[in-house]
């Protein structure tokens, strides 16, 4: 009689379907390779797993492996993140238990640059506040006063010319819109001509510049607030900020104060801090605001993408084969 090999198992930080799990077509995908443990039961029966966990898989931001998880983990191998963000990982603290960590940063650029490129056009010629004028319950006609902004022939400027936002300048130009970039390093004039963008080696030089000002950046320490008071007075009063990266990278206070004092016209948010933000908040109440639920990667296609990329790295971790999404010491240093 053959033998059935018991698959390898894996953590997962949610549960399996439900509001706040993984959809149950992706977590299938799984389930192929893996016995898929969610967190909740490996909590109720932690001394059954402990051993025999091999993957943590992250698919939401909750659980993040900390100490007291990672010493009752002795054979984890590695530590699977979707996307491209690593804020979220104490990366020492996961190397100095012997364990690698994979992201999926390829995976998600085209949906997340889509998204950045919807968030524009929906506050430039005000979608929102038009599907609203639609559905009131007592209007009689169409006004025609309500203008909103011209995307053709604005100016763009794109703080993290990596490759999410290389994929913006791509849309943007499609839209024939200038195209500004500041990044820590000047990409190649060959993808600079390919945009038609143009470098600013000062960020202050864009800020001043631009029409519409979208972060693409990772989180780090430097740049945490990377957009506050000062340099929202630098922008034009009718400009628009729009952030599809991290909520921590913009100063909501200040933000706030800039939106209700005519500092710039509008701001259009896929990320803020925290996640969701308390129902009082004023930029949900802000009529030039914008906010969405974190969805820039959501696509059912994306995700599938993002979970059999994950899976590679996962198997071939326990393989011992090289790990095609593996964070190295230099993503490490510069997420620290």
């Amino acid at each position: 009689m053959k033998q059935v090999m018991e698959k390898p198992y894996l953590l997962l930080n949610c549960e399996k379907g439900g509001i706040h799990g993984i959809h149950v077509k992706l977590a299938a995908i799984l389930e192929e390779h893996f016995e898929v443990i969610p967190y909740d039961e490996f909590l109720k029966n932690k001394n059954f797993y402990s051993h025999k966990i091999k993957i943590f898989y992250l698919w939401t931001y909750a659980n993040a492996p900390k100490h007291s998880l990672l010493q009752c983990l002795p054979n984890l191998k590695i530590v699977l993140s979707p996307g491209a963000g690593l804020d979220h990982l104490d990366l020492p603290l996961i190397s100095s238990y012997g364990v690698k960590v994979a992201n999926t940063p390829l995976t998600v650029s085209s949906a997340t640059a889509d998204f950045g490129m919807a968030l524009l056009l929906a506050s430039a010629r005000s979608l929102i506040e038009g599907v609203k004028m639609a559905a009131l319950p007592d209007i009689r006609y169409i006004t025609f006063n309500w203008m909103g902004v011209d995307i053709t022939g604005a100016t763009l400027g794109i703080i993290g010319m990596g490759k999410i936002g290389y994929k913006i300048a791509q849309r943007a130009k499609g839209f024939e819109m200038k195209i500004l970039y500041h990044n820590r390093k000047r990409r190649s004039k060959e993808d600079e001509n390919a945009v038609g963008a143009k470098y600013c080696e000062k960020m202050e030089d864009l800020l001043q510049q631009s029409d519409f000002v979208m972060l693409v950046v990772n989180l780090t320490p430097e740049t945490t607030k990377l957009i506050g008071k000062h340099e929202l007075k630098l922008m034009k009063p009718t400009a628009t900020l729009i952030n599809i990266c991290r909520g921590q990278v913009v100063d909501q206070d200040a933000l706030v104060e800039a939106l209700q004092n005519g500092v710039i016209h509008a701001a259009a948010l896929d990320v803020t801090y925290p996640e969701p933000l308390p129902r009082d908040h004023p930029l949900l109440k802000l009529q030039n605001v914008i906010v969405t639920a974190h969805i820039g990667a959501r696509t059912y296609s994306t995700n599938k993408k993002v979970v059999e990329r994950m899976l590679a790295n996962g198997l071939a971790a326990l393989a011992g084969l090289p790990i095609p999404d593996e964070v190295t010491q230099s993503q490490k240093k510069s997420s620290n």
